[in-house]
């Protein structure tokens, strides 16, 4: 089952919240018994070797990719 993080806002305190994907935006209450709690993004790290920067589009043409673009 997903974990979400939440935050209060009254006492700023982040938790933790266990329910299914259906429920990922249902408010939830902080342990202290505060309302009005704030679901937090998550954040991705992703690790590995830098890729090159893609190569640029042949023959030529600005944005689209063609000569209509001159």
């Amino acid at each position: 089952m997903p974990r979400y993080d939440f935050r209060c806002r009254t006492c700023d305190q982040t938790y933790e919240v266990s329910r299914p994907m259906a429920e990922a935006d249902a408010p939830a209450a902080c342990p202290d018994g505060h309302v009005g709690a704030v679901r937090l993004l998550p954040m991705f790290v992703t690790t590995g070797a830098a890729s090159a920067p893609a190569p640029a589009p042949s023959g030529g043409g600005g944005c689209c990719g063609g000569g209509c673009c001159s």
